[in-house]
């Protein structure tokens, strides 16, 4: 989490504010080193984060909270070909990618 890009916390009050997020399961397509996905996902039944580089994922798994209750999952791939079933989740977070 890197509070120099973020330190108003604007992302996850936008997010709380127009997302209805509170027990639903999100994608969030681009989750990287979890920079965001660990400010928001207190608020969800579960994140299933994806990125196609091992590496950055692996970084958000070592940046997890410690007694970080909601589930939380991260896998690589790309969006262009999710590895779920249709209808897994409520809604998807696609922010700073491209």
């Amino acid at each position: 989490m890197d509070p120099v890009r973020d330190p108003e916390e604007n992302e996850p009050k936008q997010l709380r504010e127009y997302a209805d997020l509170e027990h639903a399961r999100v994608i969030e397509i681009g989750t990287g080193n979890g920079r965001m996905t660990w400010r928001y996902a207190s608020l969800t039944k579960s994140v299933a984060g994806i990125d196609p580089e091992f590496d950055r994922l692996k970084e958000a798994v070592d940046d997890r909270p410690k007694n970080f209750a909601p589930e939380v999952y991260f896998a690589q791939a790309k969006a262009e070909a999710l590895p779920f079933k249709d209808s897994t989740f409520d809604g998807a977070i696609f922010a700073w990618s491209f």
